[in-house]
This record gives C-alpha cells, sequence and structure tokens, in this order.
C-alpha cells in the first residue's frame, strides 16, 4: 500500500524542481494581462468598483484549531472532526447564512475522488440548519460545464436534498478585485456573488495529486472563485495558491483524505489512481490541514513552495503539530 521509497524520493525531487521552473511573478502577471485583455481586467477601475472577500474566521481557541479523525464513513468522521473543535455551534451561529465552496471542478463521478463527496455536503449542510442556520448555499465555478459538474459528482443532489441553494457562475455574479500585496490577482474578476452577504464559509475538499501544483487541498479549492482565463496563471502555480491563501479567509476547511489520489491528478479517472487513507481532517488553519494532508500523499510541506509562501503571507502555519492536534476515530 506504500510507495517504495525510491518513488518517494523521486516524487520529491520532480516537486522541488517544480517549484524552482515557474517564470518570475512579475512577467506572470503581464502574460495574465495581456492574455485576458480581451474580456477585462477592466484596467482603470476606481477603488468604490473592486471588492474584497469579507474575513470568515471565528475566534481562535487555543488546542482546537485542527481536528484528525480516522474511519471509513465520511458523515460519522465529519461530525466527530466538528465535535472536537468545540461544535458546529462555534463555527455556525442562528439565523446565518453559510456558504460552502466545495471542490466541483471536473464532471466527475464520486468513485473517482476529483470532486468533494457528496456525503460530506449532505451533512455539512444538515449541520448548518441543525445550528440554526437560515440558509446554506452550495457554490463552486467549475473547470468543466458547472451544471454537468454538480450532477455528475453528486453534489447537486445531495446539496438540494439536504435543503441548500446552488448557484452556479453567471457572469454578473463575477466582479473584480485586487489582493494587497498581490503580485498576480490584480483587477481580477472572482466568483463574489454567492459569499458577497453570506456570515460564515466552509470549504470541502478532496486531497488529490495534482500535475503542476504537486497537490490539491484546501487552498488550492479556492482557485475555483477566480474567473477569467484563470489558467493563466498555472505559469505561476505556487504564487497563486498562495494570494489564494491570502484572499479568503474561510470560517472552517474540511479536508477528505477517506480516499486519495495519489497519481494522475487533479482528474484521476481511474479508482487504480486512489489509495485508501481514512482520514479527516478539520481545521481553522488550512495550511496546517494541507501540510498534514501532504503525508497522506506521502510528501513533505516543504515539497510544496506554496504552503512555505502562504505560512510566510500569515495565512497559517506548516508546523502543524505546535497547534496541538486532536485525534480522534470513529
Amino acid at each position: 500500500m506504500t510507495e517504495p521509497k525510491e518513488q518517494n524520493l523521486d516524487r520529491r525531487q520532480l516537486l522541488a524542481r517544480a517549484g524552482k521552473a515557474g517564470i518570475s511573478i512579475g512577467a506572470a502577471g503581464l502574460i495574465a494581462y495581456k492574455l485576458y485583455d480581451k474580456n477585462g481586467p477592466t484596467i482603470g477601475l476606481d477603488a468604490k468598483s473592486l471588492v474584497t472577500l469579507p474575513d470568515f474566521r471565528v475566534p481562535d481557541i487555543p488546542g482546537r484549531t485542527i481536528s484528525i479523525i480516522k474511519g471509513s464513513d465520511r458523515k460519522a468522521a465529519v461530525n466527530k472532526a466538528i465535535e472536537l473543535l468545540g461544535g458546529i455551534g462555534r463555527f455556525v451561529g442562528v439565523g446565518e447564512t453559510v456558504a460552502i465552496k466545495p471542490n466541483v471542478a471536473f464532471a466527475s463521478s464520486p468513485m473517482l475522488g476529483a470532486t468533494a463527496h457528496p456525503d460530506l455536503i449532505t451533512e455539512v449542510v444538515h449541520l448548518c440548519y441543525k445550528a440554526g442556520a437560515k440558509q446554506v448555499i452550495v457554490a463552486d465555478n467549475p473547470i468543466n460545464d458547472p451544471a454537468s459538474c454538480f450532477t455528475l459528482s453528486g453534489i447537486g443532489k445531495a446539496a438540494n436534498q439536504a435543503g441548500a441553494k446552488i448557484i452556479l457562475p453567471k457572469k454578473h455574479l463575477f466582479k473584480h478585485t485586487t489582493l494587497a500585496g498581490g503580485k498576480l490577482i490584480r483587477d481580477w474578476p472572482v466568483f463574489f456573488g454567492p459569499f458577497e452577504k453570506v456570515d460564515k464559509l466552509i470549504g470541502i475538499s478532496p486531497v488529490k495529486d495534482h500535475a503542476r501544483a504537486g497537490a490539491s487541498m484546501s487552498i488550492k479549492n479556492w482557485y475555483g472563485l477566480l474567473g477569467g482565463r484563470r489558467n493563466i496563471f498555472h505559469q505561476d502555480i505556487n504564487t497563486i495558491i498562495a494570494e489564494l491563501s491570502m484572499m479568503v479567509k474561510p470560517t472552517l476547511v474540511i479536508l477528505d483524505g477517506t480516499e486519495v489520489m495519489m497519481t494522475n491528478g487533479p482528474t484521476g479517472g481511474s479508482i487504480s489512481d486512489l489509495r485508501r487513507a481514512d482520514t479527516l481532517i478539520a481545521s481553522c488553519d488550512m495550511v496546517a490541514a494541507d501540510s498534514y494532508g501532504c503525508g497522506l500523499l506521502d510528501i513533505k510541506a516543504s515539497d510544496l513552495p506554496y504552503l512555505s509562501k502562504a505560512e510566510k503571507a500569515g495565512a497559517g502555519t506548516t508546523d502543524y503539530e505546535s497547534l496541538k492536534p486532536i485525534f480522534g476515530a470513529t
């Protein structure tokens, strides 16, 4: 079940080389602007026209920042994970509107592990309503056709049956943002509409191999908020993911390592790409969550340059052990 040592070393070497291979930040930004120019990015917008995502974080409680649950039942695991962090009432208040941003990037069956699992969507929506939420929204801006992605992933059905409102990307829901201190996210369209007036934001994503980034987990999930020709940012993938960690300040992230996509990510395509790890992480610190998730992919946090960049930017810590993770089982 464990990859041979020689393969692990090769993979880390490849990831290290990939981290050094990107073009300069300034050049990537210039190319992005030029190639996106046909549809924007509306250079010259005044400050009042630019938007900023709200800060959705809850007050820190020392020793209750990250929980790690072992078990094969996703619903039981997410309940236990949230319970150990203080319960759903810590994250969702009575009368609040909650947005859930799952990874729905591909028109793919849930059995292939390329998208968030519908069982987690169902359970988290139920938990939000149990806490007294007025409304729960489920939204993403997928790579493939949005309607097909929500249908084939099972997330659309799960959200509907649990009573959530699904919001698919439409042109009027995108607004431009400039990230303070950012090099790439400047005057760029983001999927802002669904998150503009919500009180809390929860991210749900699988643990996956990623051909360009090395891994796709909690922080990479926010890539779905970017509009325009966002594939341009792949030329400086580590910087754009780090900037996403600065742009989005979620209430909670849920990282699903029940079955981990070890190869051919981020799309996969075969159950042979998956390895069962029976692990689920819930965290208020997405850098810490992803740093722990690296171990499920047989890599280290240091193999992913974007994690150290995110840490330096103040988005969280790669030293998840310093947060005194709470371990549990179902």
